[in-house]
């Protein structure tokens, strides 16, 4: 492809509204979630009570999502692994395309880590954190957890809750990793300062 595209690596507690930006700005996605270990991968890491710790940068394939990146940057496309979480397996995969566009996001709750992996592998990569208030976040995660029934209720009820408590020092580490803080409105205006509808504060 001519050129390449503005790469955008988009941070945030999960829940925060990540995908919901790309959609609303219309560029590409990349889904880091995608990249996930199947949970009989050995040497998944363990959370203090027990179960598989899928917020921990250990239970997904940071490698392959990047050379994926490079590549869909790189060619304008690549095949990519579509991962279920209620399964917590890899189920197939799909092709994702730029189809001409110049704007290119990457999102998911390791973007944090990600970004020097990104940047170590030579791609050129803005950061934006999504900043939100913890009890929202809290209350969008666990409606649309419950609604994909991606696990039982009590272990998104004890994982939302851990996630809330961290969402501080999760902020934190974000903007010394180097990522900007902004708002969802914030977020769309910095990606498609065109947006013709007020976006959700």
């Amino acid at each position: 492809m001519s050129g390449s595209p503005r790469l955008v690596l988009i941070a945030g507690p999960s829940g925060s509204g990540k995908s919901r930006l790309a959609r609303v700005t219309g560029c590409p996605a990349l889904r880091l979630d995608d990249f996930y270990f199947d949970a009989d991968h050995p040497a998944m890491p363990r959370s203090p009570i027990g179960i598989i710790d899928w917020d921990d940068p250990r239970s997904w394939n940071a490698e392959a999502a990047v050379a994926a990146l490079a590549e869909l940057v790189a060619r304008g496309e690549v095949e990519v692994p579509a991962y279920s979480i209620s399964e917590s397996r890899r189920v197939g995969s799909h092709l994702l395309s730029l189809d001409g566009a110049t704007c290119l996001t990457a999102e998911g709750i390791f973007a944090i880590d990600f970004l020097d992996t990104c940047r170590r592998a030579g791609l050129s990569t803005e950061a934006i954190y999504i900043d939100r208030p913890g009890a929202v976040v809290f209350w969008l995660r666990l409606r649309r957890d419950l609604a994909k029934k991606r696990k039982p209720p009590l272990i998104l009820l004890r994982r939302g809750l851990a996630l809330w408590q961290a969402q501080g020092s999760l902020k934190r580490k974000a903007l010394a990793a180097g990522f900007t803080p902004m708002t969802m409105r914030q977020a769309v205006a910095h990606l498609r300062p065109a947006v013709a509808t007020p976006a959700p504060a």
